[in-house]
């Protein structure tokens, strides 16, 4: 070979290369480049090289060079060569021959995957550009198509080499991307990698096993906080998306691993620093939800970083109390800016959603609020009092209503779960409350709900009821604060009622003036009346009867006067809105002081009165009304609901005291059934058995209302008792309690307890759950009564084969495997008390093909059959073995949709 050939860069300068860009003399040029001790030699093989890769003849060596049998430093050149062909001379490739080159590039990037990892990355580069400019147009999906075309199980690379060769190409992209000779307007589309990358960065930092890998998590520490300054700009410039983006960044990191970067503590500065970042996120510019919608990701990360402080021991959490304690403090601060509302004017512009969403993060500060008081303690307490005190007396500068409710808001926040009673700073508190200028229905609002938060705090200190009750009597007044002050006097009335007697009358007066004004929607009139029923329980008799009088009057002439009129939707809305009235007043007004029993005697404060209750006094008196009502809306659920409702609060409350009300309410409820038959009569009767089924005077008319009920549901099931699954439902629920409480219901001679034993087992197999579970409850408290309740015992022995084809049939798959468990009840209950008689039905009841399911085999069926036989004992494991077999039944055992069954 000639000298000039020898040094093939010797004639580069020419006009003309000297040397053919071949695949023989590209190899020459790299020994030369690589082997020659001569440097002058080696500058001129490399400017031929350079000279080289950009020739068109590049596009036919690149591939040669890449044989298996080329040493590393030729491969890697010919890998090079096809990433500057492509990065800088894409115009030159036909569109037609995209494909092929793309094939071309995954073959020899899947070749190399377990090879050489220069030559691998330099491939990886020339796909990645290769991507880049055939993105977004000619290839929309290209990192998910590297992604799936890497975890095809059929590549003849093991898993391993995949995976590596696919980091390897996910690294290099986005490094190819900074550094592309895309133009600008292309780049522009980066946006949507914006979000991308973020999720991807979110998704590893949350991988569970990334715990693992401290030294990692510490690496990336630095990186995050590197995005400080375009966390500042784009909040700076109202990019709310990438402001977002990178706080999700921050909070991942922070909140899957404060544990695992707290243990680290030479690097508490950097950990510091990271929370810090997580602080300006938080409290960052704007009202949420409109905007920002930032902050809100970050209320977790404080749950979680308080948790792991607190979970170290004694020594360790000494310190990082003394580094975390002032950011708790500034949280506070930071919280409460974030939760105050925005201007008026400003606020008039939300949306009714906004508004919502807005209520919902405020609620989310006070859970945070609250929780974080078990961190700071009472000095929180005393900070927050501190700054609504110089805020309320500075006579510097006018203070604006939303600083002030933002300070209360915090302190109700955690008034309302955490127990204040003990703090120094709550009389002071209750003091400076007179003192707010209240202008706006939200800083009213949170007046009202702190007063209610400290109801409890004021029963231990009654002198200052005087200082807060006024507020709350003139809200009422106000249709605007319904909520609020109504739900407050509820609280009082309910804790401090044996210190309000002073106050009963204003309160009854303000009250009764709201109810006849129709200040409030019907759930807060019936709150009231609650409240009412609370305070008058503390007066005397005498009191809370002329009290009465006073309250209930205009109604009750106002269904006198309902009564008369013809039925129609109008009046049916006020009769129910007023018997409705009557029974939330009933339901707390309780003189017996029933509620009171589990303080103990020495904390009653006002011995029981003796002589008839003012509740059944006034029961006595509007009964015949009551009764007249229901003869014109005997067939509406509603009314006859309402009426029920009376009594059962009545009872509930009452307890023994109703006693003189039980034969004429069972007479009425007999022929309330009798005519139409409804649910909420059979679960009032069902409160009469519980209660007064038990005594003998009572016994007579409640065992006479029962059979009547149970006669007349027995006829409803001959009809077809499947239109109606709320009476059958109560039924049951009414039959097991007195199986319960009064198993001699039982033995009386009129009652069909066979009858009632097969509609039982017909409910068993109704599509509504509650009626089902109501049977089995049934079923599990009729049993055990085998032996001492004849009646029971022979009916069990004639028609409980039948039950247990019911139970079978329904664990077979008839029945929802949620409700297996009752089943699983019934079995258990058969094989304790009547074992004989299951051993043998079971047996026979299992012996047809095919029942209670083709999917069993006779070997499945007398497993199970053995194994519940065997187990009169463990209730818990007969329910195992119903689960399992009814997986079987269902041909779903070791299936994945069981997992969690």
């Amino acid at each position: 070979m000639e000298r000039r050939e020898e040094q093939p860069g010797a004639a580069g300068a020419g006009a003309a290369p000297a040397l053919d860009f071949t695949v023989e003399n590209v190899e020459k040029a790299l020994h030369q480049l690589y082997y020659d001790p001569n440097i002058e030699n080696k500058n001129l093989a490399q400017k031929w090289l350079m000279q080289a890769q950009v020739s068109p003849q590049a596009w036919h060596f690149s591939w040669q060079l890449l044989q298996p049998d080329k040493v590393p430093e030729i491969q890697y050149f010919g890998a090079s060569a096809l990433h500057i062909k492509i990065s800088r001379y894409w115009s030159d490739i036909p569109t037609d021959q995209y494909e092929s080159l793309k094939a071309q590039l995954f073959t020899q990037i899947t070749r190399f995957a377990s090879g050489s990892k220069i030559v691998l990355t330099r491939l990886c580069v020339a796909l990645a550009s290769l991507a880049l400019s055939m993105m977004p147009d000619a290839w929309p999906c290209a990192v998910a198509d590297m992604v799936r075309l890497f975890q095809a199980e059929d590549s003849p690379v093991d898993g391993q080499g995949r995976c590596l060769a696919l980091l390897e190409l996910l690294t290099v992209l986005p490094e190819e991307f900074q550094t592309s000779r895309l133009p600008q307007y292309r780049k522009g589309l980066d946006s949507e990698l914006f979000d991308s990358s973020v999720e991807a960065i979110v998704n590893a930092i949350s991988q569970p096993d990334s715990q693992r890998y401290v030294n990692t998590l510490l690496k990336l520490i630095p990186l995050v906080l590197g995005l400080q300054e375009q966390l500042r700009q784009a909040v700076q410039n109202g990019d709310m998306e990438t402001s977002h983006g990178i706080c999700r960044i921050a909070v991942a990191l922070g909140e899957n691993h404060s544990r695992a970067l707290l243990d680290q503590v030479e690097h508490w500065q950097s950990f510091l620093a990271l929370v810090n970042m997580i602080m300006f996120c938080t409290g960052i510019p704007g009202h949420y939800p409109v905007n920002e919608t930032t902050s809100s990701l970050t209320l977790t990360f404080w749950y979680t970083l308080q948790d792991d402080i607190l979970s170290f021991e004694a020594e360790k959490q000494a310190v990082y109390q003394q580094v975390y304690r002032p950011v708790y403090f500034q949280l506070v601060d930071v919280l409460l800016h974030k939760a105050q509302f925005p201007s008026d004017e400003e606020y008039g512009f939300w949306s009714s959603d906004e508004k919502e969403q807005f209520r919902i993060y405020r609620v989310d500060i006070s859970d945070t609020l609250m929780y974080v008081y078990e961190m700071l303690g009472a000095e929180l307490l005393s900070n927050l009092y501190d700054k609504l005190g110089r805020l309320l007396t500075s006579s510097e500068e006018p203070y604006s209503w939303q600083h002030t409710e933002a300070l209360l808001y915090g302190f109700q926040s955690i008034a309302e779960t955490i127990d204040v009673n003990y703090s120094d700073v709550v009389p002071g508190l209750i003091g400076l409350i007179p003192r707010i200028s209240i202008s706006n229905v939200q800083l009213a609002d949170t007046v009202m709900f702190t007063i209610g938060a400290l109801s409890e705090w004021l029963a231990d200190h009654p002198v200052m009821i005087n200082s807060v009750l006024p507020l709350v009597l003139h809200a009422l007044g106000n249709p605007e604060l319904s909520v609020s002050s109504v739900s407050t006097l509820k609280k009082i009335c309910r804790e401090c009622k044996y210190d309000l007697p002073p106050y009963a009358a204003n309160i009854v007066a303000v009250s009764q003036d709201v109810l006849m004004k129709q200040i409030h929607k019907t759930s807060q009139c019936m709150w009231l009346m609650q409240a009412l029923g609370f305070l008058l329980s503390a007066l005397q008799v005498e009191e809370i009867l002329k009290n009465l009088h006073s309250l209930i009057s205009p109604y009750i002439q106002q269904l006198e006067k309902l009564a008369e009129e013809i039925p129609n939707p109008s009046n049916k809305l006020a009769i129910v809105h007023i018997l409705g009235l009557l029974s939330n007043l009933f339901t707390t007004l309780d003189v017996s002081h029933h509620e009171d029993d589990h303080e103990g005697p020495e904390l009653r404060k006002l011995p029981v009165p003796q002589g008839p209750n003012p509740v059944v006094v006034v029961l006595q008196q509007v009964f015949q009304l009551i009764q007249k009502v229901l003869s014109k809306w005997l067939n509406d659920a509603q009314v006859v609901e309402a009426v029920c409702a009376i009594f059962e609060k009545s009872v509930k409350t009452l307890l023994d005291d109703f006693a003189p009300m039980v034969p004429q309410l069972c007479e009425m409820l007999g022929r309330m059934y009798s005519t139409i038959p409804q649910a909420s009569a059979l679960d009032l009767t069902r409160q009469l058995v519980h209660i007064f089924a038990h005594e003998p005077a009572h016994f007579p008319p409640i065992e006479a209302l029962f059979l009547l009920v149970t006669s007349v549901t027995l006829t409803l099931f001959q009809q077809g008792p499947r239109d109606h699954p709320d009476i059958v439902d109560s039924f049951m629920q009414l039959l097991a309690q007195a199986l319960k409480r009064k198993p001699d219901l039982f033995l009386c001679e009129r009652l069909d307890v066979k009858a009632v034993f097969q509609c039982a087992v017909l409910a068993l197999k109704f599509p509504e759950a509650p009626t089902v579970k109501a049977s089995c409850g049934f079923f599990t408290e009729l049993l055990p009564r085998c032996g001492e309740v004849e009646s029971v015992g022979k009916v069990v022995q004639e028609d409980g084969r039948m039950l247990l084809i019911a139970v079978l049939e329904a664990i077979g798959g008839q029945a929802s495997r949620s409700l297996m468990d009752c089943f699983a009840d019934i079995l258990f209950a058969l094989n304790k008390h009547c074992f004989s008689l299951l051993s043998m039905w079971i047996k026979e009841a299992l012996q047809p093909p095919g029942f209670p399911s083709a999917r069993l085999s006779p070997e499945q069926k007398d497993t199970f059959s053995q194994q519940i036989l065997r187990e009169r004992v463990n209730k818990r494991r007969v329910k195992e073995m119903v689960k399992e077999f009814t997986l079987l039944c269902r041909g779903l055992h070791g299936t994945d949709y069981t997992a969690d069954y």
